[in-house]
């Protein structure tokens, strides 16, 4: 694709990464076959394609409007397009560019900025998300129906946390939301690591991943909030951490971004750099170490094993698939465990979840739960695994069974084995 940018971006670095990005792109419409939001509404301005027709008109200085904006939030970036895509596409990257650059110059109506301004204020900071969440648990039966099902009446303890003691350490991310609904999640993990010979522990200080503030265009106030988790970080990096755990594939894909996100800082670049090197999801982790903890026998053999066979539907998140590409792997996990892995179609389609995109966009978010849902349950499930706090909280919702993190039914097996 031929681009002549317009002068107010053309030679600045997001000028530069945009511009070979977007020559990448011959509009071949592969992208299109796999777009959650082409294929609800059918309109090519909702499909990848069609986004980067809009963004490329705005950085050569066309119009910026209301309905280029519309379109852009209206983007999940679940990223399908970028597996799918032959041209190596980085559609991520110019849309999180595209997206500035038009919330810079379109202003939105008072009540999206402050919806908008709520979520960025709340979601990052744990005690606040905590302390809400604690007050709307209180209130539940008297919530109007919509926000009462957003609301989890119970959360499962978190159980036991082994203390450090092998020579194996790691860092895990405890997050923003996740320790108020499932703080069940990094405790199973920290059980199933130290059966493998591995500590882990969550650094003090270590906040948000940044990943909510930046995708909701404060972009500014996102990169200051990686900073601040890398300097939380950086003493357990120098003293030895092998790696940085993540157990939410939204912020592991986050994270995984960090040397890109803050490759023109000075004096963040190479610490980002470092970090992102260091990352790893915990399903790779737990694959890593699959022969220790579930030794061949037990995973494929034995009568007990096949009577007590538990069949699961595993939702792999976009973040894990498209994102970091680890698709397959819990899949190849829970196997070996010995759980019977129940068909999911299209399994390569978003939730809806996409970290606010749900109360942004409730609308089509339903839509794509909805057919999520019938995917995931089709195969007559007992359970539904997940990877990632915001697919599980959003498809727990509606689910007529339960929706886990896929390690706390993995610790659970390893257990009572």
């Amino acid at each position: 694709m031929q681009t002549n940018l317009a002068d107010f971006i053309r030679d600045t670095p997001a000028g530069r990464e945009a511009d070979a990005i977007l020559r990448k792109c011959v509009h071949c419409g592969f992208c299109t076959a796999t777009c959650p939001t082409y294929q609800l509404l059918g309109d090519e301005l909702d499909s990848p394609r069609g986004r980067i027709y809009l963004m490329k008109l705005a950085l050569e200085g066309g119009e910026f409007t209301s309905r280029t904006q519309l379109h852009l939030d209206r983007c999940l970036t679940c990223r399908a397009c970028e597996t799918t895509c032959p041209s190596g596409v980085q559609y991520g990257r110019l849309v999180d560019i595209g997206r500035r650059i038009v919330e810079e110059r379109v202003a939105r109506p008072l009540s999206d900025r402050l919806r908008r301004a709520a979520l960025a204020t709340v979601l990052p900071r744990r005690g606040l998300f905590g302390a809400l969440l604690g007050l709307g648990r209180a209130v539940r039966p008297l919530l109007p129906a919509p926000l009462r099902r957003k609301v989890p009446a119970a959360r499962a303890p978190a159980g036991a946390w082994p203390a450090p003691r092998h020579a194996r350490r790691m860092l895990v991310l405890a997050g923003c939301v996740q320790p108020a609904l499932a703080p069940d999640i990094n405790a199973a993990a920290a059980r199933v690591l130290d059966r493998a010979g591995i500590s882990l522990v969550e650094a003090p200080g270590a906040g948000c991943c940044g990943g909510v503030r930046f995708h909701l265009n404060a972009q500014s106030a996102g990169l200051d909030d990686m900073r601040a988790l890398i300097d939380a970080w950086w003493p357990h990096i120098e003293s030895g951490a092998e790696a940085i755990v993540m157990t939410a594939s939204g912020c592991g894909a986050t994270v995984r971004e960090y040397g890109h996100l803050l490759a023109h800082d000075p004096r963040y670049a190479a610490k980002a750099e470092r970090v992102s090197a260091l990352t790893r999801d915990l399903c790779e982790v737990v694959d890593a170490e699959l022969e220790r903890l579930v030794p061949a026998a037990a995973g494929t053999g034995g009568q007990a094993t096949r009577d007590a066979a538990v069949r699961v539907a595993v939702h792999t998140p976009c973040t894990l698939q498209h994102g970091q590409r680890l698709g397959g792997v819990v899949e190849r996990i829970l196997a070996r465990a010995g759980f019977e892995l129940a068909p999911v179609p299209d399994a390569h389609l978003c939730c809806g979840s996409a970290g606010t995109y749900s109360i942004l966009q409730p609308e089509l978010s339903g839509q794509l739960k909805a057919g999520k849902l019938q995917a995931l349950q089709s195969g007559m499930p007992a359970l539904v695994a997940t990877a990632n706090i915001g697919c599980l909280a959003h498809l727990a919702e509606d689910a007529q069974v339960p929706v886990r993190h896929w390690v706390v039914a993995l610790e659970e097996r390893l257990a009572a084995a």
